[in-house]
């Protein structure tokens, strides 16, 4: 990781013990998604998982949100950072309930005094998923200490739960749809979470040639290769086939040999 962003990572931890760690209530923080996925790409986030003993307050979540709002973005990475309560995902369980969100997406509503509440994710599946697998403590014990493993059958079910969501993001955020669509596909057949750029290489592999060269665009322009210019791609047609290759594993399963 950069000197950079390890310095701002350094800071989100202080920031997230100095709002949170009454009594000392986190128990852990976590680095996850593309800095331990083979590195951080021009598009990527800072994404961090906190581990908590207890839930938050009202106030310590708008007092985080606020200042949260100040560090991510602009000049630097996006950040993205999840808690989750200890007794909530340990033992397992399905859905599990996360306790606070702040992701840029969401800028809007928290600028106009949204407060991020504690709800039910099943998105949490694939990420303590990658906590686990990758093992990267920034603060606290090694994470298998405090998470449960994720059965693979809510891996499968989470990952799969999120698609008419993603399709209708698809004009709006291109670029991530297809390369988490290649993802989710990647995942199912294999069983690994891949960084999204390695998960579009194995879909290139697979997809007939019609359909990779919005796939190869989203991947380019992840990479910093090539500008973002959707303008005469068959982004849509693309997509269809991603979904229909997840539609056909997810009915047919077993044909995969994918256990449970």
């Amino acid at each position: 990781m950069p000197e950079r962003d390890r310095d701002r990572t350094d800071h989100l931890v202080a920031l997230v013990r100095r709002h949170l760690d009454e009594d000392g209530d986190v128990l852990g923080v976590y680095a996850h998604g593309s800095a331990t996925l083979g590195g951080l790409r021009p598009y990527s986030d800072l994404d961090l998982l906190v581990v908590l003993a207890r839930p938050t307050t009202y106030g310590q979540r708008a007092r985080l949100t606020g200042e949260l709002l100040g560090v991510s973005g602009g000049e630097g990475r996006p950040v993205e950072l999840i808690a989750v309560v200890r007794d909530e995902v340990r033992p397992w369980r399905y859905p599990p309930r996360r306790e606070y969100l702040y992701g840029e997406w969401l800028r809007d509503a928290y600028e106009r005094g949204a407060v991020p509440e504690p709800e039910d994710d099943p998105d949490l599946a694939p990420l303590l998923t990658m906590v686990l697998r990758a093992d990267a403590p920034l603060y606290g014990p090694p994470p298998a200490t405090l998470l449960a493993p994720v059965p693979h059958g809510d891996l499968r079910r989470a990952i799969t739960a999120g698609v008419p969501e993603l399709l209708a993001e698809l004009e709006s955020d291109t670029r991530n749809v297809l390369l988490t669509l290649a993802r989710v596909w990647s995942t199912l057949v294999t069983g690994d979470i891949r960084s999204k750029d390695a998960a579009a290489d194995w879909a290139l592999g697979r997809l007939p040639a019609p359909y990779r060269p919005p796939l190869a665009h989203a991947r380019a322009v992840y990479l910093g290769q090539e500008t973002e210019n959707w303008s005469g791609r068959a982004v849509r047609s693309c997509a269809d086939r991603l979904v229909r290759e997840i539609r056909e594993i997810r009915e047919n399963r077993a044909a995969y040999g994918a256990g449970e």
